[in-house]
């Protein structure tokens, strides 16, 4: 049986240092009942934090939950099959399983705790860019997993003010959006907090500062392609510049056109590998591609563009090579495509849930290019409130 005095003492320390603020939105979503949780998510969005939250919340008062983090350097001599049997023994409920993807076999050893300690429930954290069904253990079947994505505006505010707004439908903006705009204003001015959401708002960390935010963010980026894509994809170590060069070049020409030959050429990546980068880089939600309306997503010669995941990554990485069209389309995809089934189109930009046609652009927006489209609306920029068909950009940062 192994001696866990060392991680109560690590998860304790860990609980007593976790930040006070409101919950992500996931954490009312997730049934607590489930025996395996998964929360899957990019660096940065939080998915630490929400396991302490929870941690503190249920289990401050006795040791039946126990954090562990799979980059703890002393859990490298351990076996996280004989950690979950020894906690189990000991009374323990809850093993809280953190940077799951860093441990190896890491599936086969939560599939067998699945199936040997019924009594335990387990939740684990993973890099977005983790295939679940793949590896030793497939676990697709077993673990509920939820992706947590970027903070929303709407959370943003509710750090910002102290104040609670509720997240809205996609149907009851498209119907309401007029009377939802008036409430929200009477408790604040959302573009007074707009420009600084969409350069440092989009993750929890900016709490630790914003003036060095940036360089935070380009260090998250560079360890999810040196450590995190590396290990879960076993890339070799003299592609990681290259595969930094080609998410730099889509940063800095946005929305991205891909032309994959002369991709191919410009950063020495061979076609083939070069598809995969790119998916890479994409379940690591550091880039969204964006394919074309009604062709499927079989391959990327379909992908009509590529946006960078979203607006602090576009002002990280491309400094000032960007356009304020680029910035407010990236804003739409980053609200609407973790929920949505987000197409391009045109006339218009987006076509969402294979039913809604969106044209992005600012308050002086008209109705021209989708005037006979029907359920076609106008998202802008520079407004607090719209009306008829023309709703404020912003307000899409309420859907979650």
């Amino acid at each position: 049986m192994e001696n866990l005095t060392e991680l109560f003492q690590y998860s304790k320390r860990m609980a007593a240092v976790v930040r006070d603020a409101p919950p992500r939105y996931v954490m009312n979503e997730i049934d607590f009942h489930d025996r395996l949780i998964g929360l899957m998510g990019s660096r940065g969005v939080g998915k630490t934090t929400l396991m302490l939250q929870y941690l503190n919340q249920k289990f401050k008062s006795n040791n039946k939950g126990l954090y562990v983090s799979m980059d703890y350097p002393s859990f490298s001599e351990l076996s996280l099959v004989s950690v979950a049997e020894s906690f189990e023994a000991q009374g323990g409920k809850t093993l809280f399983v953190d940077e799951v993807h860093k441990y190896d076999h890491w599936s086969a050893h939560l599939k067998g705790i699945y199936d040997t300690l019924p009594e335990l429930h387990v939740i684990f954290s993973g890099s977005s860019a983790v295939h679940l069904h793949k590896g030793k253990g497939d676990l697709s079947r077993r673990a509920s997993i939820y992706k947590m994505s970027i903070l929303s505006f709407r959370e943003f505010l509710q750090l910002e003010t102290g104040q609670t707004f509720e997240a809205v439908s996609l149907d009851d903006i498209l119907k309401n959006h007029v009377d939802i705009a008036f409430a929200i204003k009477k408790k604040v001015k959302p573009l007074s907090y707009f420009n600084t959401y969409l350069k440092t708002g989009a993750y929890p960390f900016y709490l630790e500062g914003k003036q060095l935010f940036s360089q935070k963010l380009i260090s998250m980026v560079n360890q999810v392609i040196e450590s995190d894509l590396v290990m879960i994809n076993n890339i070799e170590g003299r592609f990681i510049n290259k595969m930094k060069k080609l998410l730099y070049m889509i940063a800095s020409s946005l929305p991205f056109i891909p032309n994959i030959t002369k991709l191919s050429e410009t950063t020495g990546i061979s076609r083939p590998l070069l598809y995969q980068y790119l998916e890479y880089l994409q379940d690591a939600e550091l880039i969204s591609m964006l394919h074309s309306k009604g062709k499927g997503y079989s391959t990327l010669i379909r992908s009509e563009k590529i946006y960078i995941n979203n607006t602090n990554l576009v002002f990280a990485l491309a400094n000032q090579h960007h356009e304020i069209g680029s910035i407010r389309e990236t804003f739409f995809m980053s609200m609407l495509k973790p929920h949505f089934l987000v197409e391009a189109t045109y006339p218009g930009d987006f076509f969402v849930e294979k039913k809604f046609t969106f044209e992005i652009g600012g308050k002086g927006k008209t109705n021209q290019q989708i005037a006979d489209l029907k359920n076609a609306f106008i998202a802008a920029d520079d407004i607090e409130t719209g009306f008829g068909n023309k709703i404020p950009l912003w307000l899409f940062g309420f859907l979650y």
